[in-house]
């Protein structure tokens, strides 16, 4: 029945801010009006609708204004210096304090977090193979430390 997400939403305050924003980041611009502006994420397949309005000023909370983008690995080991390139910094998620890209070895994927101008939360995430030896792990670990565990353990 259900085959994946078509669509999600987040509030802005300012949509030409938004839209400019959005294309940065290689979204296309799929339509607009004077309140709202729909990019895809998958051509056809699915899209991210930016609605202004005074939403935008409800607190952060991780189950509220977060979208994930799926990428590969290698474009997550180097999406420090993409986002560099487009002046968007990472930010820290939960009560790491690192920016840097880090893996969730029980949950099989690795991620980096960057906000949107209105501060909406925004993550790149990629699906990981996490070997049956490793999934007992529930920390957070660096990409670094991810990679040296995965040398050493299949040495």
């Amino acid at each position: 029945m259900i085959k994946g997400i078509y669509e999600a939403h987040l509030p802005v305050s300012n949509l030409q801010q938004s839209i400019e924003f959005y294309e940065e980041l290689g979204l296309k611009l799929a339509w607009s009006d004077e309140s709202t502006a729909f990019f895809w994420i998958e051509d056809g397949k699915s899209w991210l609708g930016l609605w202004a309005g005074s939403e935008y000023e409800t607190k952060y909370h991780p189950s509220l204004r977060h979208i994930a983008f799926r990428v590969s690995y290698e474009d997550l080991k180097e999406s420090l210096h993409w986002l560099h390139s487009l002046q968007i910094k990472a930010v820290p998620f939960g009560s790491n304090e690192s920016i840097e890209p880090f893996v969730r070895p029980h949950q099989g994927n690795a991620s980096v977090y960057f906000i949107d101008p209105d501060g909406n939360s925004l993550e790149l995430i990629c699906h990981i193979f996490v070997p049956n030896a490793l999934k007992h792990i529930n920390d957070k670990l660096s990409l670094k430390d991810w990679e040296t565990l995965l040398a050493d353990t299949f040495e």
